[in-house]
């Protein structure tokens, strides 16, 4: 449960600060994340998801990125996105 607050944190404080996004998706973990949430559909899912997200709604964002979570190297990724965000 505490990943999926973490994970709905992480989204928010983002949605709320488009720099941060902007420096984030410049970052080599923002790289790697890209990387990860558009494997499979060429980025088809995350689009849909950021739409959403922009309107109020991130589950699907939530959901994209339980699933990232899931592997040793993704859940080590959002960790230390997830520290730099709080910085």
């Amino acid at each position: 449960m505490q990943m999926d607050e973490n994970t709905s944190r992480i989204v928010e404080s983002l949605r709320q600060n488009p720099a941060a996004v902007q420096a984030l998706f410049q970052s080599r973990d923002g790289q790697a994340l890209l990387r990860m949430l558009t494997e499979g559909d060429r980025g088809a899912s995350l689009q849909k998801a950021a739409q959403s997200a922009s309107r109020g709604d991130a589950a699907d964002m939530v959901r994209m990125m339980k699933q990232v979570m899931q592997s040793k190297e993704g859940a080590a990724l959002v960790d230390r996105i997830n520290k730099t965000v709080r910085k």
